[in-house]
């Protein structure tokens, strides 16, 4: 979706609003790892502010605010688990502007910033029991730490001293 620019650049107003509800094509996920992406909520607004290169040149700058859920699988369980984010933005938007058609593509916008809130790894396993099998077993990080450690009588010592 693009929004139109014009008004803005031609100093008719000082900014336009971009407060909507918008919803992310699927087309979008691609191997990013989110499942689906709820509506995206959005407030805020596209406005001018000067370049850092040249203070009297002006470019699209928009400041926002970027709400929603993504739905990402669960790092151990490999369940489909919800994700809730927020993002506060306020920063030149020029790679996503249309200078000669003074528009800004939205979604490339809205998606480049959410993808950047994707979790690496993201779980909200807490029984690790259920996750065993012949001769292995999931442990949380705690129990790796105290009960597998090599070192932990050293450290005893150490702590005792």
């Amino acid at each position: 979706m693009n929004i139109d620019l014009t008004t803005l650049h031609s100093h008719v107003v000082d900014k336009i609003d971009v407060s909507n509800i918008y919803t992310i094509p699927e087309d979008y996920f691609g191997t990013t790892g989110v499942k689906k992406l709820a509506d995206i909520k959005v407030n805020g607004y596209v406005y001018l502010s000067p370049s850092e290169d040249d203070p009297e040149e002006q470019v699209d700058s928009i400041n926002c605010k970027i709400e929603g859920n993504m739905i990402i699988e669960d790092s151990i369980s490999l369940e489909l688990v919800e994700y809730p984010f927020s993002i506060n933005y306020d920063d030149i938007i020029e790679e996503n502007c249309k200078k000669s058609e003074n528009t800004l593509d939205i979604f490339s916008f809205l998606w480049e910033n959410i993808v950047l809130e994707v979790p690496l790894q993201f779980t909200k396993v807490k029984d690790f029991t259920k996750f065993r099998g012949d001769g292995w077993k999931l442990v949380s990080e705690d129990e790796l730490t105290k009960s597998n450690n090599p070192f932990s009588e050293l450290l005893d010592k150490i702590k005792e001293e």
